[in-house]
């Protein structure tokens, strides 16, 4: 049996130099947290693993000048991306559903990893809540492992998301808060139009995967409106959007290949609302990232449909969604893996969405770009993308040569940068002078 202990306790294990694990989103310690920090004097060189941090994180808050704790992010929430800004977080590149992968092969053991989860249940698992992700890895590989129970985590149906009793060293008893939100804020009149686009072309039976933002949880609402039914869930973040979808009665996952019945995910993020709607619900099964992210398995489903944001792409129709130049913005997480498998799948569909223009420091400035910001990140090749989607309209890339795609991209731009990115596709000889796009009517000619 575990030892239960207080947080100081605990935190006094904690030597310098060690690899700790303190899991992800909902799963991040607090008490732990907190206790550890209060050490800080003592330590040095203390590096930390974490992902998608909801709450301000002690230890870097207590350690100013980074004398004593560094953290490592799997992928940035806005607490991460400041941090990082500060010199504080440093990003590992991935994409995530190989997460669990490197833990097995590539990575140095974990000395402890620090995990909140539920309290214990009749069958001895301490339940991760809907947080699955790679944390059985870390279990696995981990020399120590202790968890801090929380009565507030939402309990979630899953295969391996817990950790047993006999794989346990230590509990500590958290302090039982609630589950950090993340805001949702209502979308805009672009938000909707894109996702009026994007929801005309969801089928009955479609099986989508909706990433973070307003403009893929936008497409959840639309869908109300629409006749669309028997949807399927499978998806890495679970949003409020699919939480909405499902109360609706839309989301059956009836016609599934695989979990058919069953909103399939790897965690999830959202509002209060969401977490009762997760909690203890057996229409939902809370995977490892490594099931959820493959894009063999994400093809097995038909009509796979994949919807995710993106912030800038190139006339090519590079996309870069998680970087601005050299300053980190959030990370690649799934968006690849997903881009693919729904590519794969029979009837499948994916779909970068964005809004043409942003505002920056009181100019307005086009998303879409003769070329990428020097030092933007790639996070979908051009070899990838299947449907651009603005608030001006949609392109499929798929089959298009370059000199196509810079013309249907352009389209998509907002009316005051057309005639800007037409000169430099010509200039610079993406689109040839010669080049016209217009089909040949053969039948016209062969009468002629």
């Amino acid at each position: 049996m575990p030892e239960t202990v207080s947080a100081e306790h605990a935190a006094g294990l904690i030597k310098s130099r060690m690899w700790l694990d303190y899991g992800a989103a909902l799963c991040q310690p607090d008490v732990f947290d907190r206790a550890l920090a209060a050490r800080k004097e003592e330590l040095e060189n203390v590096k930390i693993r974490s992902c998608l941090s909801m709450r301000p994180r002690a230890v870097i808050e207590e350690d100013r000048e980074g004398r004593h704790f560094h953290m490592f992010s799997w992928h940035f929430s806005g607490y991460d991306r400041r941090k990082h800004d500060a010199g504080r977080c440093n990003y590992v590149p991935l994409n995530l559903g190989e997460v669990p992968d490197y833990y097995r092969r590539f990575l140095e053991a974990p000395d402890v990893a620090i995990l909140k989860t539920c309290r214990m249940d009749e069958g001895g698992y301490f339940n991760f809540g809907p947080t699955n992700l790679w944390l059985r890895a870390v279990v696995e590989r981990s020399k120590m492992v202790i968890v801090e129970t929380n009565r507030e985590m939402p309990y979630a149906f899953g295969k391996e998301n817990g950790v047993h009793l006999r794989d346990v060293d230590y509990v500590i008893e958290g302090d039982d808060q609630s589950g950090a939100e993340l805001p949702n804020p209502d979308p805009s009149e672009i938000d909707k139009t894109v996702a009026r686009r994007i929801a005309a072309e969801i089928e009955d039976g479609s099986c989508l995967q909706i990433g973070i933002g307003g403009m893929p949880n936008a497409v959840c609402s639309l869908l109300l409106e629409t006749g669309v039914k028997d949807l399927g869930i499978h998806t890495e973040m679970m949003t409020d959007g699919i939480g909405l979808l499902y109360r609706s009665g839309r989301v059956t996952g009836s016609r599934k290949t695989l979990d058919p019945g069953k909103v399939a995910y790897t965690f999830a993020l959202g509002s209060h609302a969401l977490y009762a709607t997760m909690n203890r619900n057996p229409d939902m099964y809370c995977h490892q990232v490594d099931y959820t992210n493959s894009p063999y398995i994400i093809m097995q489903n038909e009509k796979a449909v994949s919807i995710n944001n993106t912030t800038q792409v190139d006339l090519q129709g590079q996309v870069a969604s998680e970087s601005d130049g050299q300053r980190h913005l959030s990370g690649t997480g799934g968006q690849l893996q997903f881009v693919r498998g729904a590519y794969a799948s029979k009837g499948g569909k994916s779909f970068i969405c964005l809004s043409s223009t942003y505002e920056k420091h009181g100019e307005r400035k086009s998303r879409i770009v003769f070329s990428l910001t020097p030092g933007n990140i790639v996070t979908t090749p051009r070899s990838d993308v299947m449907y651009l989607v603005t608030e001006y309209g949609m392109v499929n890339l798929k089959g298009k040569s370059v000199a196509e795609r810079a013309k249907g991209i352009i389209e998509l731009a907002h009316p005051d940068f057309r005639e800007g990115l037409e000169r430099e596709v010509y200039e610079y000889r993406l689109i040839p002078r010669h080049v016209s796009f217009e089909h040949r009517n053969d039948e016209a000619e062969d009468e002629g």
